[in-house]
């Protein structure tokens, strides 16, 4: 049976050519690559995860004190069923908390301050510290990915340094009847560059193939799963897919129960013009002779989901 490959990310220190051409299979074959040894730390993502369960677990009206306080949702409280697959005119069964970088200027322009709960006192500490532990992670990673363009291995440093990543804290709750024929996240592919996600508290995880079938994700507890973005695609000319992805509901007593999943989508700065990287021109041509700046990239987008006007 087909399935991601999982990579020991020490190996990039180590064994670079080597690793450096496993993941660029991966991600030329699935979208998907799954990294174990990625260095966040297990007792952070354990704390982070129990603390945006206390967030979720407040009543409506107090978490709904933290939505609508920036543009397309990009800080705060995303409610229940708000955001929708570009491709389906039904709303998700989850709710969300966007988590940004802490360090953008007060008259930036585009990035906004973070909204943090006042009910859980250790959302911040916890959050800013999985945002950065997962930055850093990723930046192994887009290094790892440039050499295998053919790039330098610090291509991607001054693209992404001042970026609008967002950490997302995700809850998918128990299913109701009548939620139904909704599910939990319907079939996607992400906006920015790449995604990391750790940790996720249940399965339901699936990816679809090129041959057309859907293919679980199962990675061990603790593996770190990346995928490739729009942005990215768009950057290589396809070569590497931007794959259509989902999160199934579960059936029998773990509809039940909820789920969470702590996404990491590391976002070029706004600034930053995605244009075919002249490498990736091959004999089909450029498939984006336009190019587009990361932030009309990312709004277009954003309107597209139902979360920006």
């Amino acid at each position: 049976m087909e399935r991601i490959p999982t990579l020991d990310l020490r190996r990039f220190d180590t064994d670079r050519a080597a690793f450096v051409a496993e993941l660029g299979t991966a991600y030329r074959t699935f979208g998907f690559c799954c990294f174990d040894h990625h260095g966040i730390d297990a007792a952070l993502i354990a704390s982070a995860y129990a603390d945006f369960a206390a967030f979720f677990a407040l009543p409506a009206e107090a978490k709904a004190r933290y939505a609508g306080r920036t543009p397309g949702g990009g800080r705060g409280y995303v409610g229940f069923r708000v955001e929708t697959a570009r491709t389906s005119t039904i709303p998700d069964l989850k709710e969300f908390f966007h988590i940004g970088r802490d360090d953008a200027p007060a008259d930036d322009p585009v990035l906004r301050p973070n909204v943090w709960p006042d009910e859980v006192p250790a959302f911040r500490t916890h959050g800013g510290a999985l945002f950065r532990a997962m930055e850093a992670a990723g930046s192994r990673v887009l290094a790892a990915m440039a050499l295998d363009l053919g790039l330098s291995d610090g291509f991607f440093r001054g693209v992404v340094d001042h970026g609008d990543s967002i950490l997302r804290a995700l809850h998918y709750p128990p299913i109701e009847p009548e939620h139904l024929p909704a599910v939990r996240a319907e079939a996607h592919e992400d906006i920015s560059l790449i995604t990391l996600l750790v940790g996720a508290t249940a399965s339901g995880l699936e990816v679809l193939t090129r041959a057309g079938t859907w293919l679980p994700v199962e990675a061990e507890p603790g593996t770190l799963v990346v995928n490739v973005g729009d942005m990215l695609q768009r950057l290589t000319n396809d070569a590497y897919p931007s794959t259509t992805h989902r999160v199934v509901n579960p059936v029998g007593e773990a509809a039940r129960g909820s789920r969470y999943s702590m996404p990491f989508f590391l976002a070029p700065n706004m600034e930053y013009r995605i244009e075919t990287l002249p490498g990736c021109i091959g004999v089909g041509g450029d498939h984006y002779p336009e190019p587009i700046t990361a932030h009309d990239y990312l709004l277009q987008r954003l309107r597209e989901i139902r979360l920006a006007a």
